[in-house]
């Protein structure tokens, strides 16, 4: 027995060993595949992630490309659609998911005159000329503006000013020398609106307000301070360095400088529109020809505007028939709004020739306001429209929208009771009713609605060709399309 047991516990100790060192071998093969399990997984997530990378990059792709076809589409709409200095219609082109691929995108505008709720997104083009024109407002004209003070007024108008003097109320040039990072005034026009933020004491709360994205709403990530309801705008909603329309008749014929008017190219600028007993009572009215003598010689024609005839009356007048008069009067004007107060002309008889007059030297007119577009922040700046008058233009522009042809509707608004408003009105060249600069805001998304892109331009049809004259991304303030457009984007794709 002794021997028996002694010649089998070696080999049960072997088989033993054997196991044991099987069992480790399992061990280590199970770890083995656990950690093959694990990198094959992590992998496998890195790859999942990077192909969400790959994806959101295509996507990217795809909206920047949309942002680039939103250009040429919006340079098209001008082509057809801005003439002349023309706004184009917003219900004559589409501004809101328009395909391009798999991609999509819109035009962030403004309202104006159309009514949407605070927090819902209006799409279109924005009119650069129903802003202000920070290059050629004067100081009482900025002040006038949302969030505006006497004392950042005064700097705008001496960063622009090459003479180097210093405003009331303005700081000079030492206030930038000694800021942290010293600079000097430009003295010299504003290339772009961003400058303002090199103009003292301009802050980012001055610039945009409440409406922090800049998209004319109030999102739920923006706080409505005062509680109003709406995204209150700063300056940069109602300020323009672009404005200016072409010193040329729509024709591309020279027109006709009003500041010094004689009989001759007052008789050039109206006998192919009047009637010659008519032309007599312009002429007279405008003081470049003597009144007629006689009874029913009349110098209005029931639609006056008040006001006296400059000039006196020199021997040789117009003869009743419409000969050319002989009378080397003259008379001066200090814009078309002046004149066409003086002339006593109704609105179809200035129509025809309201392109057709200047104040102005140089190929271009430059800072004009579109009373057509412009909001009421705008209209109020402009000298003498207190804010009943200008609620009166916003009410008839909205009721009369056929009627907005000439600035003629600015004196119909108004009535003939507001003379002395329209004289202020008159006393520069402030007003137009056409616009050569629009910005077209242009956000797009990619597939699936991924790869958000926001990019502004500025387009100028002033030569008459559109051309591309400001870009900016803008894709940094994020989401600007409003609560519900992505939503009903996945909702209308899924259908």
């Amino acid at each position: 027995m002794n021997v028996r047991t002694q010649n089998t516990r070696p080999g049960a100790r072997n088989g033993h060993l054997r196991y044991a060192e099987r069992g480790s071998l399992l061990i280590i093969v199970l770890w083995m595949a656990l950690g093959l399990v694990t990198i094959t997984l992590y992998f496998a997530n890195s790859m999942v992630f990077e192909l969400r990378a790959s994806d959101n990059r295509v996507a990217g792709l795809a909206a920047d490309q949309a942002v680039e076809a939103g250009a040429r589409y919006v340079s098209s709409v001008l082509t057809a659609l801005a003439t002349n200095g023309a706004v184009p219609d917003v219900t004559a082109y589409q501004s809101e998911a328009i395909p391009v691929g798999e991609a999509h995108f819109w035009l962030i505008g403004r309202p104006g005159d159309y009514q949407v709720q605070p927090d819902e997104v209006f799409f279109g083009l924005v009119d650069e000329a129903s802003k202000l024109n920070l290059n050629t407002a004067g100081t009482n004209l900025l002040q006038g503006l949302t969030n505006m003070t006497p004392e950042l007024a005064a700097n705008i108008t001496d960063w622009r000013d090459t003479n180097g003097t210093i405003s009331a109320n303005g700081d000079g040039p030492n206030v930038y020398s000694a800021s942290q990072l010293s600079y000097q005034p430009k003295n010299a026009p504003f290339e772009t609106i961003d400058e303002l933020r090199l103009v003292y004491p301009m802050d980012m709360g001055t610039l945009v307000a409440e409406d922090f994205n800049r998209n004319g709403a109030l999102d739920p990530v923006e706080t409505d301070t005062n509680r109003n309801g709406v995204a209150d705008a700063g300056l940069l909603e109602y300020a323009t360095v672009y404005s200016r329309e072409p010193n040329t008749s729509g024709d591309g014929s020279v027109r006709t400088d009003i500041r010094t008017l004689t009989a001759t190219s007052a008789r050039s600028l109206l006998e192919t529109n009047l009637t010659a007993a008519r032309l007599t009572q312009v002429l007279t009215r405008l003081g470049v020809a003597p009144a007629p003598s006689g009874p029913g010689n009349g110098t209005g024609n029931g639609n006056t505007r008040g006001g006296t005839t400059p000039g006196g009356t020199t021997p040789g007048g117009t003869s009743p028939g419409g000969a050319t008069p002989t009378s080397t009067q003259q008379a001066t004007f200090t814009s078309p709004l002046a004149f066409y107060v003086q002339s006593g002309m109704t609105a179809d008889e200035f129509a025809p020739i309201a392109d057709r007059l200047t104040v102005a030297t140089g190929s271009y007119i430059q800072g004009r306001v579109n009373v057509n577009t412009a909001s009421s922040a705008v209209l109020a700046c402009l000298p003498g429209l207190s804010s009943d008058l200008v609620q009166q233009l916003v009410s008839y522009r909205q009721q009369n929208p056929d009627q907005l042809g000439s600035i003629a509707w600015v004196v119909t608004a108004l009535g003939q009771n507001n003379a002395a408003a329209l004289r202020t009105l008159g006393s520069g060249d402030y007003i137009t009713t056409h616009s050569y600069q629009f910005t077209a805001d242009i956000a797009a998304l990619g597939p699936y609605g991924r790869g958000y892109r926001r990019v502004k331009f500025v387009f100028d049809t002033s030569s008459g060709t559109p051309q591309i004259i400001y870009r900016q991304d803008l894709s940094y303030l994020g989401w600007a399309l409003g609560r519900s457009v992505r939503q009903n984007y996945l909702l209308a794709r899924s259908q």
